[in-house]
């Protein structure tokens, strides 16, 4: 008799156990939903591996709970399991064990096996535009893209849009995604710099986007079914930087001029002293970062070039920087009096930057130059710009960059830089323009002027949104915008209302305890009545 009583005596303490699992599962429970939305960024935590423990404790809790119970109470188990309750349990655990492997099935094929994806969407916003259906359904033969993002940046947006186009494409178009980081070989094989950028390839014609934008791979996609040999001009004479490595402090373009290439420019120099004359394959004429000025025949000649639908690309540095001393600038000048464009004799201070020369964008301006910018613009030791209150004719103007309020623009540049203040009256007040857009509605010409030239240089080329400010600037001013424009489309806006501390508990509540608890309350009392009547 005496082990029977023993064996009486465990069984009493087993509800301990089951005491310990309730628990442990509401704790599990509660932190699962934690987690679930701190992974879906509806709240955030300090310590997420705090939580994970946690969670990891509750539910080896749980486990042993119910272990606990069954040593404890072997009888209840092994009644349980040959019971009729059992019987009918294990007809239901049959039926959901054989639904979850119906949907993982389902949803493993489906995973293997990508085709086109549904769009339940009210205002479509998962769907291609039809210029881009268009083009991939025109492709001549298949195009790979290699997408250049290391763990910097998050892809997950480039994966999205890279799946869309392949999964429209009829099998032409498949990508892959390659870390410049781990493997800076085929980056520097593909002549590609700097991060999340994309190069498309059809055989051996390739074409570079510079952002994973629905906008930005059309267009591109569109310059490589069809390829036209496309020129733009460095003008040189003037002390700029070289368009090849240099070495030592030289400054040089080389990177921008690596980035065009890739782009399927056909990048040259131009001396306008020695030539006198402007080519007629010229898409655009960039001027980098003069150190003497432009003399005014050259001028002309640009401002003739312009007037026949050329464009500029004018970037020019402050002259505290340059050897223009106290000699005229022709350049500016037509700037201010032909597209009321005026390059402020000033030095940008930016006390939002760690180094106050150091002009950082603190805004955009909407313009197809800047609509696929985002991160900001770096421009050391940069001038200002200013925009005429009265247009001029036929001339639309757009301030693309502008730096935020704790910024001036120094005019009194004799003193030592350490002792600079702003005068009120005296300096330019911040905002200030880092870089302006002008198109003559009229002639069809375009300029770009920035304040810095050091910006594009290769210093800082790659360094946040430089790489693609300058490329953009010349693919607008070489009309290479207009091969496509795609109208975005108005997003149906949809957010969740603020929910207060107490109205949070008490979703909480209701979903994981008060609704759950529901339902096994509701099973247990079946059961009771069940077993009551025998």
């Amino acid at each position: 008799m005496a082990p029977k009583n023993k064996k009486n005596s465990n069984a009493q303490y087993a509800f301990i156990g089951l005491i310990v699992a309730l628990v442990a599962c509401i704790a599990t429970g509660l932190l699962g939903a934690a987690k679930g939305m701190v992974s879906a960024a509806i709240f955030q935590i300090e310590n997420v591996d705090r939580l994970n423990i946690a969670l990891q404790i509750s539910g080896a809790l749980l486990v042993l709970g119910l272990a606990y119970y069954a040593i404890m109470s072997p009888d209840s188990i092994r009644r349980f399991i040959t019971g009729r309750q059992a019987r009918y349990g294990s007809n239901s655990l049959i039926l959901a064990l054989a639904f979850i492997g119906i949907l993982f099935t389902v949803n493993y094929l489906v995973y293997q096996n990508p085709g086109k994806p549904w769009d339940l969407t009210e205002d479509k916003s998962n769907t291609l535009a039809k210029e881009t259906l268009q083009a991939l359904s025109t492709l001549p033969e298949k195009v790979k893209a290699t997408a250049f993002y290391s763990t910097n940046i998050d892809d997950t947006s480039a994966r999205e849009m890279l799946q869309k186009f392949k999964a429209n494409s009829n099998g032409k178009f498949d990508y892959e995604f390659v870390d410049p980081d781990l493997d800076p070989v085929a980056a520097r094989d593909a002549g590609v710099t700097g991060d999340g950028k994309i190069l498309l390839a059809m055989g051996e014609t390739k074409q570079l986007a510079t952002s994973s934008s629905e906008t930005e791979l059309t267009r591109t996609l569109i310059r490589l079914i069809s390829p036209t040999e496309r020129v733009v001009y460095f003008l040189e004479g003037h002390g700029e930087g070289s368009i090849d490595a240099a070495s030592g402090d030289q400054i040089s373009f080389s990177t921008a001029k690596s980035n065009l290439t890739s782009k399927n420019y056909t990048v040259k120099t131009l001396n306008l002293l020695a030539t006198n004359k402007i080519p007629d394959d010229a898409l655009a004429v960039i001027i980098a970062g003069p150190q003497k000025p432009v003399s005014s025949s050259e001028v002309n000649l640009l401002k003739k070039y312009v007037d026949a639908g050329g464009s500029l690309v004018v970037m020019e540095d402050p002259t505290v920087v340059t050897q223009f001393g106290e000699d005229p600038d022709p350049l500016a000048s037509y700037l201010e009096k032909d597209w009321g464009i005026t390059l402020n004799n000033d030095l940008i201070f930016d006390q939002s930057s760690q180094q106050v020369l150091n002009a950082i964008s603190a805004t955009f301006e909407q313009h197809p130059i800047t609509q696929d910018l985002t991160y900001v613009i770096i421009m050391p030791k940069a001038r200002s710009i200013s925009l005429s209150a009265t247009p001029v004719e036929n001339v639309t103007l757009t301030n693309l960059l502008s730096t935020s309020e704790q910024s001036w623009g120094e005019t009194d540049l004799s003193s030592d830089t350490s002792q600079y203040q702003f005068d009120q009256g005296v300096d330019f007040t911040a905002p200030l323009t880092m870089a302006a857009a002008g198109e003559n509605t009229s002639t069809g010409g375009r300029v770009v002027v920035t304040g810095n030239s050091l910006f594009a240089s290769d210093d800082i080329f790659d360094a946040y949104g430089n790489a693609s400010m300058f490329i953009n600037s010349v693919d607008w001013a070489a009309n290479q915008d207009e091969i496509i424009n795609i109208t975005p489309r108005s997003q149906t806006p949809r957010m969740m209302l603020p929910v207060s501390g107490f109205s949070f508990i008490v979703m909480i509540l209701l979903s994981v305890l008060v609704i759950p608890g529901a339902i096994v309350f509701m099973g247990v009392s079946s059961w009771i009545a069940r077993r009551r009547r025998g």
